[in-house]
């Protein structure tokens, strides 16, 4: 979402200049967009951080970066600092000190934090003009714990860019391929999809799963414990550790049916384009998926941390692929319309206006 908003705000006329905390290969992606990119030293902060003793660290971290922050900002004298997640407070603070204004677009909802982590978390929120957030789930995971905050909140659904083809699902008789796409992580549930896949194995089907994603580093164990679980059922001839994907819709044309096992998903944007690549899709009823999925119209919604129920779901669309793929057309048709790029670059430049941080065109 950050090289969409860029294109975007590019696409408007804006010049646009991005700071990333690391090199990587967004660089390239987001030069070819026309942005400007610099390297500046940031802690990012992660579930590992977010503890007492983490928020000391990061803050010590951040006051330690804070005067290359300012010093970009006053070189660049931007109309807005625009913050992608609330995971970079530093910049908001940054922005404040250098004069300038601050839209943060919040891409968490993080709703299950002990209270003074998650005040921490978000108090640099107010010292933004305007805040974005991609659901009503991440609306309530910042209004639940800073009331103030509600006056400065705009809800913009995420944009996900369309494959250049979608095929039809047009599964023939045999082995069902499952996917699922997002980094190997205990809140994406992906041990959740092999156990439901077990289940499956267990109940005569003949399947298999490809993941598609790594560990952020220092999440090793989890890709390991999921080898390992895999290796318990007998399932290594039918779990495929794809890794990351620059281009992940060749394995959407390969797949029959996407699951989005989260246990945690502020938004969701694999069953948007589970939908766009018009595949059906059965994900958790949590958060933001439940603003995306509508339950037997354009998806199946399953309760978190139920691999049984994945299962029903799948051997459910297996006895009756025809009426999958008719759901799968309808969440096509609802994807373009609701999630598409055109609206988001549109409703991101008209929200900036009304924060009266970018001109009117």
């Amino acid at each position: 979402m950050l090289v969409e908003s860029a294109r975007s705000l590019i696409g408007a006329g804006c010049v646009v200049t991005v700071a990333l905390p690391i090199d990587g290969p967004l660089v390239p992606v987001l030069q070819q967009a026309g942005a400007a990119v610099v390297i500046v030293e940031t802690l990012v902060l992660r579930k590992s951080l977010m503890s007492p003793r983490g928020l000391i660290t990061l803050a010590v971290s951040g006051l330690r970066s804070l005067p290359r922050a300012v010093q970009i900002i006053r070189t660049a004298r931007p109309d807005v600092v625009y913050v992608n997640t609330v995971t970079i407070p530093g910049w908001i603070i940054a922005a404040r000190l250098a004069g300038a204004p601050v839209v943060c677009h919040v891409h968490e909802a993080e709703d299950s934090l002990p209270r003074p982590i998650a005040l921490a978390l978000h108090l640099p929120l107010l010292l933004a003009r305007r805040i974005l957030v991609n659901s009503k789930a991440a609306e309530n995971g910042l209004t639940v714990t800073l009331p103030r905050l509600a006056s400065r909140i705009r809800l913009l659904y995420n944009g996900v860019a369309a494959p250049p083809q979608a095929s039809q699902l047009n599964v023939q008789n045999g082995k069902i391929h499952l996917l699922l796409v997002g980094r190997l992580s205990p809140r994406k549930g992906t041990d959740v999809a092999i156990a439901a896949l077990e289940g499956m194995i267990g109940r005569g089907l003949d399947a298999s799963l490809a993941l598609v994603g790594e560990v952020f580093p220092g999440y090793e164990w989890y890709e390991r414990t999921l080898r390992e679980q895999v290796s318990a059922a007998g399932l290594e001839s039918r779990v495929d550790f794809a890794g990351f994907q620059g281009d992940v819709w060749p394995r959407f044309a390969d797949a029959d049916i996407v699951l989005v096992p989260s246990r945690v998903e502020p938004f969701g944007n694999v069953a948007v384009e589970a939908a766009l690549a018009r595949r059906p899709v059965i994900a958790s009823a949590v958060q933001g998926l439940r603003e995306i999925v509508v339950p037997g119209e354009t998806g199946v919604l399953v309760a978190a941390d139920d691999p049984a129920a994945i299962a029903d779901a799948v051997c459910a669309m297996a006895a009756d692929w025809p009426a999958a793929r008719e759901m799968a057309e309808r969440a096509h048709v609802d994807a373009l319309n609701r999630f598409g790029t055109k609206r988001y670059a549109d409703d991101l430049m008209r929200l900036l206006v009304d924060a009266g941080v970018v001109p009117a065109t």
